[in-house]
């Protein structure tokens, strides 16, 4: 199945990405764990090779590009 991304522009999205980061160590386990990365903002386009969000930090509008790739699970809010 294909999503179709146009269907829900301007919507806010809650991307979990594929990606891992702050290799942290748990002492007590003696072993690594990863913080995951969650990406949010409003769908602005969907392109064939991802997707573009608007958030805003710092008061400014910050654009982030995603591609399919990093994409793991995505939560769609206001339908």
């Amino acid at each position: 199945m294909k999503m179709d991304w146009n269907q829900v522009i301007g919507k806010m999205l809650n991307v979990t990405m594929h990606e891992n980061y702050g290799v942290t160590e748990d002492r007590k386990s003696d072993s690594p764990f990863y913080e995951i990365v969650f990406k949010t903002g409003r769908l602005l386009d969907a392109y064939d090779d991802g997707l573009l969000l608007e958030t805003e930090r710092e008061k400014q509008k910050v654009k982030i590009f995603i591609p399919h790739s990093s994409i793991k699970c995505v939560e769609i809010f206001n339908l």
